[in-house]
């Protein structure tokens, strides 16, 4: 398999691991996972291996993407975007499977956008739940597109649901994220990297992805509304930072970074249980789904890293034979390849 197609599928394979790992350990305290698992938490997948919301709505955005980009790169606008994400998101709300305790928010909003209103009047406004980035990652996974496409539709999929500037940033962090890691940066630069794009994007509004979107907000102006976001990001890298220099494995990361339940933190908390864990991925994965806080979407964000930066050959192989939708996830790797070769590892 060619480097870029296995950390293409690594990617979209990690996040649906991690999201099947933490499945079942979300809402437990740590003591509680490892009574239940042991000390090092969850290890194995089940067979099958069931997933959450936060993998159904990661495979919608892949789903979109690779609709869109069927005409090729130039495609991916708001214009064609917006109304191809809100489609899947509504079919994903309407969904038999959408039985796997999914976020309010996602649900208010798909309503909105099932009745026809704008997605700029259906978006929770107020909301930065974690929702808005456990699924961004496939944007990070689209190859021949500029840095501010990549940003446009990383904001816009969660501006769909959640319309909180920290929402919007913590999205575009997430994918620009997977997308350093899967074009090889080495993961000890990422934090660097991240908060030197934060502070280069704190007042940059996306006008062409967001429209009016700003004016939702108790803000002057667009610029303020975004440096709100970029300001709760920049806050959590610090804080990754530290945590970092720590270097304690054995500590429940949320205590360290937030407990995953909004969209920094998510994101923030399984940089770090990906980043701690450099020299074995699946214990990063071990490490995400033993935490007190939202471990499903913490894991799955980690897996989504970890296979970016690794390739599918990171997790185990018969993995992919026991996780759910993985003819999906087989599907949106090939359609996002760009003619990159993705086979089966």
């Amino acid at each position: 398999m060619a480097v870029e197609g296995s950390r293409l599928a690594g990617s979209l394979f990690g996040l649906a691991y991690g999201d099947a790992l933490g499945k079942d350990t979300e809402f437990m305290s740590v003591a509680d996972i490892q009574h239940r698992y042991g000390p090092d938490g969850p290890s194995d997948l089940p067979d099958p291996a069931l997933v959450t919301d936060d993998t159904q709505m990661a495979l919608s955005v892949g789903e979109g993407l690779v609709e869109v980009l069927g005409g090729g790169a130039a495609r991916l606008t708001a214009e064609a975007l917006a109304p191809v994400w809100s489609r899947h998101f509504v079919e994903w709300a309407h969904s038999p499977d959408n039985n796997r305790a999914p976020g309010m928010t996602c649900l208010r909003a798909c309503a909105g956008l099932s009745e026809g209103t704008p997605w700029v009047e259906a978006t929770m406004a107020g909301s930065k739940g974690c929702g808005a980035n456990m699924r961004v990652t496939p944007v990070g996974l689209v190859s021949g597109i500029t840095s501010e496409t990549r940003a446009g539709a990383a904001q816009l999929q969660a501006a769909l649901t959640h319309g909180h500037p920290t929402g919007l940033a913590a999205s575009e962090l997430t994918a620009y994220a997977t997308w350093l890691l899967l074009s090889g940066m080495r993961p000890e630069d990422l934090p660097g990297a991240l908060r030197a794009r934060a502070e280069q994007q704190r007042e940059v509004y996306h006008e062409a992805w967001l429209g009016d979107l700003w004016k939702r907000g108790t803000d002057g102006s667009a610029e303020s509304f975004m440096a709100r976001g970029w300001d709760d990001c920049l806050a959590v890298l610090t804080l990754l930072e530290r945590a970092l220099m720590a270097r304690d494995r054995a500590s429940d990361p949320c205590l360290a970074t937030g407990e995953g339940w909004i969209a920094e933190e998510a994101l923030a908390t399984a940089l770090l249980c990906f980043l701690l864990f450099l020299d074995d991925p699946r214990a990063a994965l071990r490490r995400a789904a033993t935490t007190c806080g939202d471990s499903d979407s913490i894991a799955a964000l980690a897996g989504a890293f970890a296979g970016a930066a690794y390739g599918i050959e990171a997790f185990p192989a018969d993995w992919r034979e026991r996780i759910e939708y993985a003819h999906r996830l087989e599907a949106v790797a090939v359609g996002l390849s760009d003619g990159t070769e993705v086979t089966r590892g």
